[in-house]
């Protein structure tokens, strides 16, 4: 279902400058006891960002999204909107609509809350944009649940929001649908801020160049994907040899800078340094002096997976 932000009323939502995020928090508070709920969080999405919100089961990315939309009433701090109330929209990530209306009329409903001259080409629009238009006057009951979830992404759209907040678009989909979903959200970008939550780092890695990172709770990192992968990366390398890489394995060990090494396969090495510096200045000469036969050598990729479980591991 899409639903807007709170009266202009509501305690702890506050008008922000044009100037600055499409959406931040500031001190953010809800605290069920026993460590469960979220704690001093400071979010701050930038304007046309796709900014993935991360964390593991009970992190606490549900409970955030409902202080931000108001459905929750925070023990503290404030949710400071930086476009109008009636330019944001949300999609929850189980939403229910009427089984009697059609998708159209669960559409036109959603659009004219917002926009009471609503034309009906823009009914069209979002429906075609989530992949609905074929099933435009099908009543919803006869929807699947990924269907559902698109309806709620058009009911969403509908309406031409600034600021979106998505939470797990993508849980109900199979792989196709997936596909589609996150190129309709990468696509938003620069015209639409959106805050997408998921458990899907490979999703989240794909259409999100902003992350924040929670548990139990606490906003760990905030920041760039990009810089989130680089800071936590893995200083790994994987050496391929024309022999089964017994004596690399044993050279390497001897290597005060190496860290770990073990042979992956048959020919196949890997070698985690101290420091991505150690490694980048010290394993080819070491590959010189073995006298291997070396068919290749690069670095492990890195992804938001690996930075995910360094930075919460260590958080741990």
């Amino acid at each position: 279902m899409a639903i807007f932000p709170p009266r202009p009323d509501a305690p702890g939502t506050v008008a922000a400058p044009e100037t600055g995020p499409a959406l931040s928090t500031r001190g953010l508070t809800r605290d069920y006891g026993r460590g469960t709920g979220v704690f001093d969080v400071d979010l701050a999405v930038p304007r046309g960002s796709v900014y993935g919100l991360v964390g593991p089961n009970g992190a606490g990315k549900t409970t955030l999204l409902s202080l931000i939309i108001g459905v929750r009433r925070a023990d503290a701090g404030d949710v400071v909107l930086g476009v109008p109330r009636s330019r944001v929209a949300v999609c929850t990530d189980v939403p229910e609509f009427e089984p009697w209306l059609s998708a159209a009329e669960v559409v036109g409903l959603a659009g004219r809350l917002v926009n009471p001259d609503l034309r009906p080409e823009s009914v069209k629009t979002a429906l075609h944009r989530s992949g609905l238009v074929e099933a435009a006057d099908r009543r919803t009951g006869s929807f699947s649940r990924g269907m559902m979830q698109r309806l709620g992404i058009a009911a969403a759209l509908v309406a031409e929001p600034e600021l979106m907040i998505l939470d797990e678009p993508t849980s109900a989909l199979d792989p196709r649908g997936r596909a589609e979903m996150l190129d309709l959200v990468a696509g938003m970008r620069g015209r639409v801020t959106v805050v997408f939550s998921s458990h899907i780092l490979a999703d989240v890695q794909r259409v999100c160049d902003q992350v924040g990172v929670l548990r139990a709770g606490r906003l760990l990192y905030q920041g760039p994907v990009a810089e989130l992968v680089a800071e936590h990366m893995r200083p790994t390398w994987l050496i391929r040899v024309r022999d089964d890489g017994a004596a690399l394995c044993r050279t390497f060990a001897a290597e005060a800078w190496v860290a770990r090494v073990s042979s992956v396969r048959p020919g196949l090495v890997r070698v985690q340094a101290r420091s991505v510096e150690e490694g980048e200045r010290y394993i080819l000469g070491v590959l010189d002096r073995s006298g291997e036969r070396v068919i290749s050598v690069g670095p492990e990729e890195s992804d938001l997976e690996s930075a995910f479980l360094s930075i919460t591991g260590a958080a741990r």
